[in-house]
C-alpha cells in the first residue's frame, strides 16, 4: 500500500468516516462494569519518562494531568533514577491513583539501553511499590492494538487518536500520550478478580 494511500486512511479513520470492524474499535473492549477511579501511565525512560493521570467514571474518561520528567544529559543516571522515583511519588502522593499502568519489558537488542531502561522502570516502580499501589504491566503491542486499534501503529497515530478519544485540543507530546495509551490500555481491558 503506498504511503498517500495509507494516509488518507488514516485521515478517514480520525475523522470517523472509516471502516471499524468490532474487534478493532477501542469502545468495544469497555467491559460490563467500566474502570472507575484515576489510573497513573506511566512511559519510563532515563531522560524522558512520560507521565499521564487519567481519571475514569462510567464509561468515560478524561486526562487530569500529563507531564515528561526532561532530565539533562549534564546529570548522571543515578541522579535521573532518584528524580524519576520523586516525580512518581508525587504524582501518587498528589493524585492518589488506584492503579498504576507501566510499559512492561521490551526486548533490545543492545545490553546497554535494556539496562538504562530496567532501572528506569524499576526507579518508577519502586515509587509504587513503597507506595502500595497495585501495578499492572502492558506491551506496546497491546496498548496500540487497545487504544488504536492496531498493534503497529506510529507514535504520531497514537497521540492523535488519543487527542481524538479524549477530547483534548492538541495532540500531546508523545512520551505523555505513550503514558496516557498505558493508563487508557488498562481502563479499557482491566479485568477485576
Amino acid at each position: 500500500m503506498s504511503s498517500s494511500r495509507s494516509r488518507k486512511l488514516w485521515a478517514k479513520h480520525l475523522s470517523g468516516q472509516g471502516k471499524k470492524s468490532p474487534e478493532s474499535n477501542p469502545k468495544t473492549l469497555l467491559r460490563k462494569t467500566p474502570y472507575e477511579g484515576r489510573i497513573l501511565g506511566i512511559d519510563p525512560s532515563l531522560r524522558g519518562t512520560g507521565l499521564a493521570i487519567l481519571e475514569c467514571h462510567g464509561s468515560s474518561q478524561r486526562l487530569l494531568h500529563s507531564e515528561t520528567l526532561k532530565l539533562s544529559t549534564k546529570i548522571s543516571s543515578i541522579d535521573c533514577l532518584g528524580q524519576i522515583h520523586q516525580g512518581v511519588a508525587q504524582l501518587i502522593e498528589l493524585w492518589k491513583p488506584r492503579h498504576v499502568s507501566c510499559e512492561e519489558t521490551i526486548y533490545v537488542q543492545n545490553f546497554k539501553t535494556a539496562q538504562i531502561m530496567g532501572s528506569a522502570r524499576g526507579a518508577a516502580l519502586s515509587a509504587a511499590a513503597i507506595r502500595a499501589t497495585p501495578v499492572f504491566e502492558y506491551a506496546p503491542l497491546r496498548v496500540k492494538q487497545a487504544v488504536v486499534g492496531f498493534g503497529r501503529a506510529s507514535k504520531e497515530q497514537m497521540s492523535l487518536t488519543l487527542a481524538q478519544m479524549l477530547g483534548l485540543p492538541v495532540a500531546l507530546p508523545y512520551d505523555q500520550a505513550d503514558a496516557l495509551g498505558l493508563a487508557l490500555c488498562h481502563a479499557l481491558t482491566w479485568m477485576p478478580d
